[in-house]
């Protein structure tokens, strides 16, 4: 299984921002610049996890964005999974545009979906304050030094 770019980005953005803390407001500047990546990449992403609930946009002079919801009620299973497009690892799991010819006694799309199952419940078990324990840590390697 491999994520987007665009779930790497949400997963990053959300661990930025707890890292960062709820009284710092972080801009999409900041974020693009703290891990060297586009802005605009970033833009899409932010308005989209603040349409999913995850962030809070704080609008005008000394706006910014932060966490909508404490770390530890994000499920990282379930930020995949809204952010990911689609979970078609194969052909055949895309009953659409399915033109295996093996498809209708293929066994290995059952092994791939269980597959598939497994890699989502061991995401579901951690939440975005398990990934960013080591919140001191995170901030050195950012180059970032509470006040």
């Amino acid at each position: 299984m491999r994520l987007t770019v665009y779930t790497d980005y949400s997963l990053r953005v959300l661990m930025y921002l707890c890292i960062r803390g709820e009284k710092h407001l972080a801009t999409i500047q900041e974020i693009a610049d703290t891990y060297q990546i586009s802005k605009n990449h970033l833009m899409k992403v932010t308005y989209d996890l603040g349409q999913l609930g995850y962030i809070e946009t704080i609008r005008g002079r000394g706006g910014g964005i932060r966490l909508a919801m404490v770390p530890e009620e994000i499920v990282i299973g379930d930020v995949v999974r809204k952010t990911e497009e689609d979970f078609h690892i194969v052909e055949c799991f895309n009953a659409e545009n399915n033109l295996c010819k093996i498809s209708p006694e293929c066994q290995l799309k059952n092994a791939l979906y269980e597959a598939l199952q497994a890699y989502l419940a061991v995401l579901d078990k951690y939440t975005l304050a398990d990934v960013v324990h080591s919140k001191n840590a995170l901030l050195e390697l950012f180059g970032i030094k509470e006040p």
